[in-house]
């Protein structure tokens, strides 16, 4: 049986979360106060505070349809072959410890650089370590880029965009798109997959 369209658990339930909070942000009367309530503030105004439970939240607030479509399609394009090789529960830490660790590079970065006041939302992070771990995994895998149209290798592609990533956050290309999220998510992602390797929990 070719369980290839399959979603496990996981990436499914992420998904429908991630879909849900985004129809209740854009069609409901309260929308609005749910996207300031969930957004990892640092920095702003004093009725925009920082709170601990947003280096969760932000993870399943997107800015809009381009947003939320790209992240979900990477996350069900990528997510359900790392689910089924780490288990649904150390997949599952594997993208909160991304998610979580992207907003901290963003949120070190935007100070240091004095980048402040910041809001952050969106799983791309998390969404980002899971390519890593693609990468990582499977570095000769094929991948069909969407933009140019052409096959590379996994590893290739992974270390080109995160170099990419790295110049756009550095230089400030590219508008209000939170770039060292990006690169911090991928980062988190390799250091964890080292240490399960060096504790005998995965291999590749």
């Amino acid at each position: 049986m070719n369980n290839y369209f399959q979603t496990p658990p996981v990436v499914k339930n992420l998904i429908i979360v991630n879909v849900l909070v985004f129809m209740a942000t854009t069609l409901l009367p309260v929308g609005n106060a749910i996207f300031d309530f969930g957004s990892l503030w640092f920095g702003a105004a004093p009725y925009r505070e920082f709170h601990s439970y947003q280096f969760i939240t932000y993870m399943f607030l997107h800015a809009d349809v381009g947003h939320i479509f790209f992240n979900m399609f990477a996350l069900w394009m990528f997510g359900r072959t790392l689910e089924y090789e780490l288990g649904s529960k150390r997949f599952l830490i594997y993208y909160l410890v991304c998610g979580v660790g992207a907003a901290l590079i963003q949120i070190a970065t935007a100070w240091l650089l004095g980048e402040t006041p910041i809001q952050l939302v969106g799983a791309s992070g998390a969404v980002m370590g899971l390519l890593l771990a693609f990468g990582v995994m499977h570095p000769n895998a094929v991948i069909m880029l969407l933009f140019p149209p052409i096959p590379m290798k996994a590893k290739w592609f992974v270390l080109i965009y995160g170099v990419i990533e790295l110049f756009m956050g550095w230089t400030g290309f590219g508008g209000n798109v939170a770039h060292f999220a990006h690169v911090g998510g991928m980062l988190w992602g390799f250091l964890l997959l080292h240490w399960w390797r060096r504790r005998g929990m995965i291999r590749f």
